[in-house]
């Protein structure tokens, strides 16, 4: 469905009085449970379900588009877009390990020995994720510098030559064109190929180790179109920098070397079959985080706390220690073989793909009447930031309802290239501020209208890949850049980079912010050097640092990992009291407007995303009301064709099935006469309780179905073929539709065992457990299911992430998020 068909609301309690009913005869769609008949069929092989709570599971449809338009426009002019919605095309991932009897039997056969083996190959993939990482960090540093160089050339080549003779809007026109040439196959690559490697994939990575399953996040393809990707943005001049999709490369790198295998390439090497799990993966997935960022900004302190503060959601002190070594393997990779790109084999003088120069200390000390000076700076950053924020939350709202088709997407990263391209010539031709030329301190020095031996100063900032352009704020001597400049660049950039922020190409924000921050904070110290006379204190590369930390918390809202990444990436302790300093007060000031970057981005994708802590006003709500109601139940032993039918259903795609078995109820014995609605077939007992046996997955079914693990009728104890953990292993994460799977109508009359396949024992909670309660459960758990059961064990709802991620807290209290289809 190319757009948002439906929009549902939906809830354990009763609606309101507004909702607007099913039409009549309508069959109403139920998100977790079956509609009475879904599965089709003689009563008799209709899955269980619970009478007393199909009120409970009520939805109501409104449709937002004609089905006819639908089909006749798949691409319409606007799509409604609600950023109060929850998408139900997201599905979870299970972080909880299902226990079953194949499970528990291959644990129990596997001796002390074979643990440590297991423990061993952990350590290897981690030390394989740092060196594999570095490799392709070193690569897209050296594809960059060379790409840009011979851009620069050309360029700066052609604006000397015109600047003589006359004409330098061809010069214009010759940087407009390759800026857009090389962003177009930049962007066309990412918009028709693989859409999820646009941005930085911090906020898809933050997902997934959430335990939210976004389609194709960590797959090969999406590893090779980002790191193309990311070379043709940066090289394309674009507002942006290259370290946050390193991010998200680490992470794919991760995910398939942990898994032993490529599902894209089709090939199974039959190595390290134990982790093809979603609990191993996810561990794997933060480690690779973390090295990206080691490589990154050479931070592999900062790495591992970044994966702690902003990644992962499940941590453990085991885990803390792997995750520094991979990351600690990944700068010493990239620190070696840039070191001997550079032609100093044993210097090490290359930590991370931005190094931001070594403050001295001696020199740019701070005193004690500037640490309020640092607090204002945090504020004016947080501030900022919650513009940025704002603007490009509008921004990506418009592009969201108007830019939805892959050649718009194309067209708009080619303007903005195009006009980052004029931007930059304009302010760099209407510059007058030369500065003189000493040594090799400028890469690509523009001499334009300046005198002999002078150069544009504007040119250094826009002539330079932004990393370069960050250092050279950091580090140039006092007197370097013209406060005018520097204000004019800010402006101009601070525009430039949020409309940047969201295009179709793969990119990230860590550098544009820092440079921002880095211009207005040079500029913050310039004006303070001039209010107070020349004071020594007062040097401009400081605050430049100051001001970059404060634009970059403003904008990501991170505090701890950033502090440590910054103090890092300079080589001086001492800044990280001031660093901190304005973080935390970055992100304070910028939290009261507007939330972060990545959270909003989160947010409007419709992401069931699960914070730390359930929301505060929550407590009123209970497990009844939240719950997902009434549940697809199984027996414990299912005819085939039941099951067929359930997975089949395509009003109601679910995921778990609670597996049940009648027990008689002595309170009702002798009471009554004839069987209950929900039984299964007429016996002895006048009333029968379904009580909770195990939970089974729809992947753990396809796969008994794929293998034909049916019962004989004639004989229950017969069984065709014994499965083993391994058929599970091999058809994970890409489990088979059920439409690929053909079963006959003879084997439909077959039945299931289900027993050794079900998880015994799944997380269970009474139905008038509180929200809070049950979310800190589901959350710290990582579960996937919670099954709600009344007193005699019966099932009678289940909660799944979309129950407790439609509860958030807004600016009027508690609110409950619609659910849309797509």
């Amino acid at each position: 469905m190319a757009n948002v068909a439906k929009k549902v609301s939906w809830s354990g309690r009763d609606r309101d009085e507004e909702d607007e009913p099913p039409a009549a005869g309508e069959a109403t769609p139920l998100l977790n449970g079956a509609s009475p008949g879904a599965a089709g069929g003689p009563p008799h092989s209709r899955p269980i379900t619970h009478s007393p709570f199909l009120r409970l599971g009520k939805l109501s449809s409104v449709d937002l588009n004609d089905d006819e338009t639908e089909a006749t426009n798949q691409f319409p002019s606007e799509i409604p877009h609600n950023e109060k919605l929850l998408l139900l095309k997201y599905e979870s991932l299970d972080y909880d390990n299902c226990e079953n009897q194949l499970f528990l039997e291959e644990e129990r056969r596997i001796n002390h020995t074979a643990f440590r083996t297991v423990e061993i190959k952990r350590w290897v993939i981690c030390a394989m994720i740092g060196i594999l990482t570095g490799l392709v960090a070193c690569f897209i540093d050296i594809v960059v510098e060379k790409l840009a160089g011979l851009k620069f050339r050309v360029v700066k080549d052609n604006i000397d030559k015109f600047t003589e003779k006359g004409g330098l809007s061809f010069s214009l026109l010759l940087w407009a064109i390759l800026n857009s040439s090389v962003v177009m196959v930049g962007s066309v690559i990412v918009a028709f190929i693989e859409p999820v490697a646009a941005g930085s994939g911090i906020p898809q990575i933050k997902c997934y180790l959430n335990g939210v399953k976004i389609p194709h996040v960590v797959r090969l393809k999406t590893l090779m179109i980002k790191v193309c990707g990311v070379i043709l943005s940066v090289v394309g001049g674009l507002a942006v920098g290259k370290e946050g999709p390193m991010i998200h490369s680490g992470a794919v790198i991760a995910a398939g070397i942990s898994q032993g295998r490529s599902t894209s390439l089709k090939r199974d090497f039959k190595i390290f079959e134990y982790f093809r799990r979603d609990t191993e993966k996810r561990d794997f997935v933060s480690a690779g985080a973390a090295a990206g960022v080691s490589a990154a900004f050479g931070a592999p302190v900062g790495g591992v706390l970044f994966s702690l503060e902003e990644g992962a959601s499940f941590w453990n002190q085991f885990l803390t220690w792997r995750i520094f070594f991979a990351s600690m393997i990944s700068t010493f990779t990239l620190n070696s073989i840039l070191s001997f790109y550079h032609g100093n084999p044993w210097d090490l003088s290359s930590p991370g793909l931005i190094n931001f120069g070594r403050f001295d200390s001696e020199k740019l000390g701070y005193t004690f009447q500037e640490i309020p000076i640092f607090i204002v700076m945090g504020v004016v950053g947080g501030i900022l930031g919650a513009i940025f924020n704002a603007l490009n939350y509008w921004l990506t709202m418009f592009r969201i309802r108007y830019i939805h088709r892959p050649c718009l997407q194309v067209i708009e990263a080619m303007l903005v290239a195009a006009v980052t391209a004029a931007v930059g010539f304009v302010m760099i031709y209407c510059s007058s501020d030369c500065q003189p030329l000493q040594g090799d301190s400028v890469a690509y020095p523009l001499q334009l209208f300046c005198a002999d031996g002078e150069y544009n100063s504007m040119a250094t900032a826009f002539f330079n890949t932004p990393e370069k352009s960050v250092v050279s704020l950091f580090h140039n001597p006092p007197g370097s850049y013209n406060p005018m400049t520097l204000g004019m660049f800010t402006l101009m950039y601070f525009f430039l980079a949020c409309w940047t922020y969201g295009l179709t190409v793969s990119a990230g924000v860590f550098i544009p912010s820092l440079l921002i921050g880095a211009a207005w904070g040079r500029l913050f110290g310039i004006s303070l050097a001039y209010l107070t006379s020349g004071a020594i204190w007062a040097d401009p590369g400081k605050y430049a640092l100051m001001g970059a930390a404060a634009q970059l918390g403003g904008i990501v809202r991170m505090t701890l990992s950033l502090t440590v990444i910054m103090m890092e990436a300079t080589g001086n302790v001492t800044y990280g009291f001031p660093i901190m300093l304005a973080l935390m007060t970055a992100k304070i000031v910028g939290d009261y407007f507007v939330e972060g970057l990545y959270d909003m981005h989160i947010q409007l994708q419709s992401v069931p995303f699960l914070h730390w802590e359930a929301p505060v006003t929550s407590h009123s709500l209970t497990a009844r009301e939240v719950m997902s109601a009434p549940v697809t139940c199984l027996r414990r032993i299912e005819k085939v064709g039941t099951v067929v039918d359930i997975l089949s259903d395509t009003s109601s795609n679910h995921n778990g099935f609670p597996v049940v078995e009648s027990s008689p109820d002595p309170t009702q014995v002798g009471q009554t006469t004839g069987r209950p609605a929900a039984s299964p077939a007429p016996g002895p007992w006048a009333a029968e309780v379904a009580g909770l046996r195990g939970l089974i997955l729809r992947s753990q079914l396809i796969v008994l179905l794929k293998h034909k693990v049916f019962v004989e009728r004639a004989n229950l104890t017969l069984v065709q073929r014994r499965l083993k953990l391994k058929d599970f292993r091999d058809a994970y994460p890409r489990f088979p539709p059920i439409q690929s799977i053909h079963v006959s109508q003879d084997e439909r009359e077959c039945m299931m065992d289900l027993t050794e396949f079900m998880n015994p024992s799944p997380y269970t909670v009474p139905q008038e457990a509180s929200l809070p309660r049950v979310f800190k459960l589901f959350r710290a758990l990582g579960l996937r299911h919670l099954v709600v059961v009344d007193n005699h064990n019966e099932v009678v709802g289940l909660v799944t992430r979309k129950d407790l991620a439609r509860y958030r807290l807004g600016k009027e209290g508690l609110e409950e998020l619609s659910l849309a289809q797509t």
